[in-house]
Parts: C-alpha cells; sequence; structure tokens
C-alpha cells in the first residue's frame, strides 16, 4: 500500500549504504519502518569465521538463516580484488575432482543470500580495499539456480545499488546448454564454461553432465552465446596429471576452439584430501599452454590462491571446521 518511490528508498538504503538496521532509512516513515521489521530482517547470512593464506586470500565461513553453512572467497591480485561467491550449498552435477561435487544439493540459495556474501566481504575488508571483479565460482552450479542467480545479479548491477558493470561478473557453468544462452540474453555478464577435456570419454568421467549435453553440443552453445563486442568467453581447463594434460589434448582443444571467441585459463589441479587425482608439473603445464599459444590463443595460468586454508579452485565444502 506504499507509494513505489518508497520501494526505491528501501532499496538505496539496502544495496547502496548497507544498512543493517530499519530504524536508519530516515526518509521512510516510522509506520513503515516498524512493519518492515515486524514482518522481515535484513541480514541474510551470518558470519561465522574468516579464514586468512598466506598469499592474504580470505575465506569466509557464512551460516544461511536454516543453518546450512557456505563459502565465498577474497582473492587479492595485482591490480584487483575478485570475489568468489556461492550459489547453492552443495552441487548436483558431480565434478569428479572438485570437492564441493561430492557434496548432494542440499538448498538453492536465495539472490539474498548471494549478495549478502558481498556485503560481508566489504565488511572485513580494509577501508582502502574494494571489490572489483565477481566471479560466480564458488559452490554449486550457479545454471542449476538460475532465477535467483539471475536476480542476484540485476541487484548488483543497478545503480541505485552496487553499480556493478557486467564486463566485471563472470559466471561459469558446466555446461547448462539451453540455461548459458539464455543468460547471455538476459544479463549482460561474461561467460566462463568448465571443459577441461577434449574427449567425450574423458569429460563424462570427470563432468557427468556430459552424458547429456556432449562436447559437440557444448561447442554450438559456446557459438550460439551472444558475446558483446571486445568480450571473449573464457574456457577454463582444470589440469590433471596423467588424464588430461598431455600434447595431444593441446593439440585437439586448439582445433575444438577453432571460430569461438575465446580465451584459455588453465588451472593445475588443486589437490584435497583424499582426492583421487595429482597436480600436473610445471613442465606440462608449460608445454601445453604453448601449444595454446603458438596457435595464438591468449593462454593464463591461475596457480592456487588460498590453498593452504581450502579456498583454491575445487576446495570449497562449506565444513571448514568439521
Amino acid at each position: 500500500g506504499q507509494p513505489r518511490f518508497r520501494a526505491d528508498q528501501v532499496f538505496s538504503w539496502l544495496h547502496q549504504k548497507h544498512t543493517r538496521c530499519f530504524d536508519e532509512m530516515r526518509n521512510v516513515p516510522k509506520a513503515m519502518r516498524e512493519a518492515m521489521a515486524e514482518q522481515g530482517e535484513i541480514r541474510s547470512l551470518e558470519l561465522d569465521d574468516v579464514r586468512e593464506a598466506k598469499d592474504g586470500t580470505r575465506k569466509l565461513l557464512l551460516r544461511t538463516k536454516d543453518g546450512h553453512r557456505i563459502e565465498s572467497v577474497i582473492i587479492p591480485m595485482e591490480d584487483r580484488i575478485t570475489q568468489c561467491v556461492s550459489s547453492q550449498v552443495g552441487c548436483k552435477i558431480g565434478c569428479d575432482f572438485c570437492l564441493t561435487g561430492r557434496m548432494k544439493v542440499r538448498k538453492n540459495l536465495s539472490a539474498g543470500e548471494i549478495v549478502d556474501q558481498i556485503y560481508w566481504a566489504q565488511e572485513v575488508m580494509k577501508p582502502n580495499e574494494r571489490i572489483s571483479n565477481i566471479v560466480y565460482m564458488g559452490m554449486g552450479e550457479p545454471l542449476d539456480n538460475y532465477e535467483q542467480v539471475t536476480n542476484s545479479i540485476r541487484i548488483l548491477l543497478d545503480e541505485s545499488g552496487q553499480n556493478f558493470s557486467g564486463r566485471r561478473i563472470t559466471v561459469s557453468t558446466s555446461g547448462v546448454i539451453p540455461k548459458m544462452v539464455q543468460l547471455g540474453r538476459d544479463v549482460p555478464v561474461n561467460l566462463a564454461i568448465s571443459l577441461n577435456a577434449t574427449t567425450d570419454a574423458t569429460r563424462t568421467r570427470l563432468i557427468p553432465i556430459n552424458k547429456v549435453w556432449d562436447i559437440e553440443t557444448l561447442l554450438q552453445g559456446l557459438r550460439d552465446f551472444p558475446l558483446a563486442a571486445r568480450r571473449r568467453i573464457t574456457v577454463e581447463y582444470v589440469m590433471l596429471e596423467g588424464v588430461n594434460d598431455t600434447a595431444d589434448d593441446a593439440r585437439r582443444l586448439v582445433k575444438m576452439l577453432q571460430g569461438i571467441r575465446c580465451k584459455v585459463n588453465l588451472i593445475p589441479f588443486n589437490p584435497w584430501p583424499g582426492a583421487p587425482y595429482g597436480r600436473p608439473s610445471a613442465e606440462n603445464v608449460n608445454r601445453f599452454g604453448k601449444i595454446l599459444r603458438d596457435a595464438r590463443y591468449t593462454v593464463t595460468v591461475r596457480y592456487s590462491k588460498g590453498d593452504d586454508i581450502g579456498a583454491a579452485c575445487g576446495q570449497l565444502d562449506g565444513n571448514a571446521d568439521d
């Protein structure tokens, strides 16, 4: 029953000024503030702990109102700070190299629970620090929680709130093809695809969703993705010793990606207790990367950050103190 502009005022208080108390909303009538306080609460998550790695990476251990544990990671880079956010508690994709994939899906996070990870990060960071990039690469498959993930992105992009640029937000998927193409139409963000293999036999072993959408279907989905000018798709390739790190794999990858505007991010495997795989040698990583670079692909190598606190890629499980 309130005028529309009241919603804009409340949105600004929540997402731009980060108020944690309804009483602080000074331009909102007292009766409305009291009614909101009776019917809801502002904070979606509680902060249990912050762990800091030797390299400065910080892992936030957060808890939902219904008691589920999630993790979000603040990653310092040379010229920016990136936050890796979670979209689910657990993950149903079951990637064999990923610790989160060993968990069953216990909960889809709401848009509020997703953006609150970023607001908690801003609270624990130093006054001169700010999040410059956001990657949906934490716990869960973002496109398996499509509506809430895209809602959270719209909140982050809103000029009355955080006013992030879509160029600073990346969504990573294991290859949920129908939603992947839709994502490019619905929100102006970057796409990262977790490829990790150059044959269907290997990819199905590593990423069971390949049984539904095989590599050729995935590559066609990348070609169909509505890519904005000057943007490229990030092809993520987790390198596993003796599994997908050979020169033949690199040469196959060169052929597979022809005609796709992309860059390749090589990720040497980050081990975790009981993991069935090992990290490839630096020699293998360099040889693999050289083959791609010689074919004129842009290649980066994502070396571990925060692996001493279980915060590196593939190590999140929400049970850091269990």
